[in-house]
């Protein structure tokens, strides 16, 4: 039979290079993973005609059909597809300017969510690749409680110290009236 078969290792694609085998290219092609399907059967007269499969692109063409078809590009977090990958061309990735976000899969990237236009606080900020975390705005406890503990502690001292004071005025006549007492007993003479 002769027949040409090159094993194209470098691909891990089989390359029939015999007409005589041409019907079975595309399905050997799509057994080996090459992203190609058959456009139009083997006929007397004409060739199997493969095209690339959903998500994959020709890299090597030949009049109306395709040899060698690759996986489209996939664009990483971050990146926006900018142009859709074809039967023809691979797809094109952007990256998102400051303030926006993608997770690779998006046709553009999406504004971060404005948490104070929506009366939320912001919980983390967001990335070229997420959006920001929003949450619900909570009350300020930690100024409540630190503001009742400052006027507890303002009216203490004050207490405390009026207090020590009334202690220290009726204190001091007591201790006279100690001494004059002690001074009345034994007639001597005090002096405060």
């Amino acid at each position: 039979m002769g027949e040409l078969i090159d094993l194209a290792s470098d691909f891990g694609l089989l390359l029939f290079l015999n007409i005589t085998f041409s019907p079975y290219m595309c399905n050997l092609y799509m057994f080996t993973g090459a992203g190609l399907k058959i456009k139009r059967g083997c006929k007397l007269t004409a060739d199997t005609v493969c095209e690339p499969m959903e998500g994959f692109f020709c890299t090597d063409s030949t009049p109306g059909g395709c040899v060698v078809a690759q996986k489209h590009r996939s664009c990483e977090p971050g990146q926006f597809i900018s142009r859709m990958g074809t039967a023809s061309t691979d797809t094109e990735c952007s990256e998102c300017i400051s303030g926006s976000f993608s997770n690779g899969t998006m046709l553009s990237c999406q504004p971060h969510t404005q948490c104070e236009k929506e009366n939320l606080q912001l919980i983390k900020a967001g990335t070229a690749s997420t959006d920001v975390e929003c949450g619900e705005k909570s009350s300020n406890t930690t100024g409540i409680v630190i503001g009742v503990l400052v006027v507890f502690l303002v009216a203490a001292a004050i207490g405390v110290g009026v207090l020590l004071w009334r202690k220290k005025k009726f204190t001091i006549p007591s201790e006279m009236n100690k001494c004059k007492l002690r001074c009345q007993k034994s007639l001597s003479i005090c002096q405060v």
